[in-house]
């Protein structure tokens, strides 16, 4: 069994290629099964999570990503979420190799933002406001301006500290980035607003959006997490990662769908039906388009592949 450390992931899998290796997953036959989310008990602070997400293609390989997930963890300026990827022989179940799951994870994610923001995000975008400056923040703005010509970024975060940090070391001349504490102001001014964090309690305020705007939701993954509040989602057009899986893990669209402020129907596409041409993404240049995504076993699947196919 090979292990890939961190620098292996980090030569494989650049965000061109992985947006396409992604783009042929969701057009493929993979298998994904319901992942399995169990609490731990907490020797301090809130509650830690272990969520096991297994993927597979028949009689090819068979993936699991085991993440571990403690908000305590942020106090110290440490990951809150850590995570191992396991490759299995699909015909044997061989161990084949053990990835470095953290760097897997966000650089996946980026790369489904970005799949999701070349159809959805006005070609024209050149203003982004990153909610939220933890280890998925840097990941996120850099695959968002890989696909739209972005060339200023607002960081917002509940630690304007780290959010100064993040913003310090991406800024460059011809790439501003700079730290906000106006939220709202941010997000009326941004013509794409990326959120990726744990907060329970929704940030983003409908009555913010402006015309013509996309939104990158990344971090909620579980009910209890909430970035947006119902008006948010009923002023844009919804689309998910799956049809499926999304409304189930994600705490805006569960608590919209729960009071009825949204309808099942009123998810206009997932990125199955995106990638494959079956729906359409943005219809017109002042749309608002939402984009919610929970994380697939198989984009995991389909990174740790072309990850071993070039280490």
């Amino acid at each position: 069994m090979r292990i890939l450390a961190a620098s292996d992931v980090a030569g494989a899998l650049d965000l061109e290629s992985t947006v396409e290796r992604l783009r042929q997953a969701w057009r493929g036959q993979e298998v994904q099964p319901e992942p399995m989310e169990l609490d731990l008990p907490a020797l301090e602070g809130p509650g830690a999570t272990l969520s096991l997400l297994p993927a597979w293609q028949l009689g090819r390989f068979i993936g699991l990503r085991v993440t571990t997930a403690f908000p305590g963890n942020e106090e110290r300026d440490a990951p809150v979420e850590m995570s191992s990827y396991l490759l299995l022989d699909g015909r044997s179940g061989q161990p084949v190799a053990l990835i470095d799951g953290a760097l897997l994870v966000r650089r996946r994610a980026a790369a489904t933002s970005a799949l999701a923001a070349g159809y959805l995000a006005r070609p024209d975008s050149e203003r982004l406001l990153m909610i939220g400056a933890g280890a998925m923040a840097a990941h996120l703005i850099e695959a968002h301006a890989k696909v739209r010509p972005i060339c200023n970024v607002l960081i917002w975060s509940r630690n304007p500290a780290r959010a100064k940090r993040l913003a310090k070391r991406m800024d460059r001349r011809d790439f501003r980035v700079s730290a906000t504490d106006d939220l709202a102001d941010a997000v009326r001014g941004a013509h794409v607003i990326c959120s990726a964090t744990r907060s329970p309690d929704p940030l983003i305020e409908g009555a913010w959006l402006q015309d013509g705007q996309h939104l990158d939701l990344v971090g909620s993954t579980r009910p209890q997490v909430c970035e947006c509040d119902a008006a948010t989602l009923e002023r844009g057009r919804l689309f998910v990662d799956s049809r499926e899986e999304t409304p189930r893990r994600s705490g805006e669209i569960a608590a919209a769908l729960a009071t009825g402020a949204i309808q099942p129907g009123d998810i206009a596409a997932d990125l199955f039906e995106l990638t494959r041409g079956e729906r359409a993404g943005r219809r017109y240049y002042d749309q608002i388009t939402l984009f919610k995504s929970v994380g697939l076993g198989l984009a995991d699947l389909a990174a740790a592949q072309l990850v071993l196919q070039r280490r």
